[in-house]
């Protein structure tokens, strides 16, 4: 699978995505909506403050998508357009031919621009044509599609390998060129797998020894579970140092696998997303990492996006949309890309609590108390 690709930006991704950021402050303090965009069109409103945004998310199994994404999205387009917008909203359910369905009932009834997190980025394709016919611009949101989208926005998604790449060598340590690692990667049909792949990748190669090494269809935790038993049988249970799990649900099943087959301590394992049993993982022990993706941040950039391209205000849009990606069909796409951070023991008051993500008590329940406690997270 083609890997998206950032093009001709000389300047490093962090640097290039908070100054989008800083941007896009800078315009909104000085009160500017209208004016002239980089291609030289006009910035009028086409449309006012009754607008539609079609919502489509791929899955019900990653929590952040219903718990954070969702709402973050249908508040921002409620602020931007004071009280006046709305949010249409679909969950695919893991199916790429029920998102298929859901884009086009959403084309046929005449939203204003569609977000889509795709099941899978080429099946979708077809359908971001059709609404592309239709006049609907389209946003890839989280992954990205395939077809003539508008937009892009997620976070630096190669990035995201690397931080677990380096957490991985980081616990390993002067052990990790004779230690076994397992790699559970993610659905082959999401682009961002081949992205977070080649970050992770790109920190271990030669570093360590990859044993085993498994693609997860649609992300699923049993399907990962299943895969981490056949590893353990492979590699040995007491050979395996570490695994990287390209995100939380994941890592789940593969630490119960650990402890069902008897392990006692468990080896590094990463994870992606931040979810709450995660982070309480973290706080036990039993996760090494977890990569925290500021959900408000990606959420509320992409509904900004979504409204300004519907409402034509061209300078903000393109205050946020100044990074480029390419995909297998198309070049230049414009693309707001979120830092990440890696999330441990020992920056969780800084990450997920000071962003209001979860609080003390939610991480803190009494299982997790003494845990708690012994890292000072009281």
């Amino acid at each position: 699978m083609s890997v998206p690709t950032l093009r001709g930006i000389p300047l490093p991704r962090l640097t290039i995505t908070l100054a989008a950021s800083a941007s896009a402050l800078v315009l909104t303090a000085c009160g500017v909506v209208d004016g002239v965009g980089g291609s030289g069109a006009s910035a009028s409103a086409t449309k006012g403050d009754d607008i539609t945004v079609g919502l489509l998310l791929p899955d019900k199994d990653t929590a952040r998508f219903e718990n954070f994404d969702r709402p973050i999205i249908e508040k921002e387009v409620a602020s931007l357009t004071h009280g006046k917008g709305r949010v249409d909203y679909a969950n695919a359910g893991s199916s790429a031919a029920t998102q298929s369905r859901q884009l086009r009932q959403m084309v046929d009834r005449k939203v204003d621009v569609v977000l889509v997190d795709s099941v899978d980025a080429r099946a979708i394709a077809p359908d971001v044509r059709k609404a592309k016919a239709a006049g609907i611009p389209v946003i890839a949101y989280d992954r990205l599609a395939q077809g003539p989208i508008d937009a892009y926005v997620s976070h630096d998604n190669e990035l995201v390998g690397e931080v677990q790449g380096r957490a991985i060598l980081g616990a390993l340590g002067e052990k990790a060129a004779t230690s076994e690692v397992v790699m559970m990667n993610g659905d082959p049909a999401d682009p961002n797998t081949a992205s977070f792949k080649q970050g992770a990748l790109g920190e271990l190669r030669n570093k360590v020894r990859i044993a085993e090494e498994y693609d997860t269809d649609k992300w699923s935790p049993a399907t990962a579970g299943a895969n981490m038993k056949k590893a353990i049988r492979a590699v040995g249970l007491h050979n395996i140092a570490a695994v990287y799990s390209a995100n939380d649900g994941m890592a789940g099943a593969v630490i119960d696998a650990l402890k069902n087959a008897g392990a006692t301590t468990i080896p590094p394992v990463t994870g992606q997303d931040a979810n709450l049993d995660a982070v309480q993982r973290v706080v036990s022990g039993e996760q090494y990492m977890t990569v925290y993706k500021s959900f408000l941040d990606e959420a509320t950039d992409a509904a900004q996006m979504a409204v300004y391209k519907v409402q034509g205000r061209d300078i903000q849009y393109d205050a946020l949309a100044q990074d480029k990606v390419d995909s297998p069909t198309d070049k230049d796409i414009p693309a707001t890309l979120v830092p990440v951070v890696a999330l441990t023991k020992d920056n969780i008051k800084d990450t997920v609590i000071a962003d209001g993500v979860y609080t003390v008590s939610q991480i803190c329940t009494a299982k997790y108390r003494s845990a708690c406690a012994a890292i000072g997270l009281t």
